[in-house]
């Protein structure tokens, strides 16, 4: 599944704990977003790890995209890369 993870939050400390959480599941493409390959398995797990990070008012988006809409990304400038399917450990 590719999910993107969009993240609003103002706290220093729980917005970086919540990027090194993020980067166990997939790359960073922009300064609060993640895009994410990961088995269906692994989903819940992501969103759980999420959940343990965050407090309620930090705000946290995923999007999930069908494999044909996420052919159709187009990046713009930068590096473009995409993130690899990720195995949990």
């Amino acid at each position: 599944m590719f999910i993107v993870v969009s993240y609003d939050i103002s706290h220093t400390k729980r917005r970086n704990r919540l990027h090194r959480t993020l980067k166990n599941f997939g790359a960073r493409v922009q300064y609060s977003v993640f895009e994410c390959v990961l088995a269906p398995r692994d989903v819940g797990r992501l969103q759980a790890a999420v959940r343990r990070e965050i407090k309620d008012d930090d705000h946290v988006r995923y999007y999930h995209l069908c494999e044909h809409c996420a052919r159709q990304v187009v990046a713009l400038g930068g590096v473009v890369s995409r993130p690899a399917r990720t195995t949990m450990v």
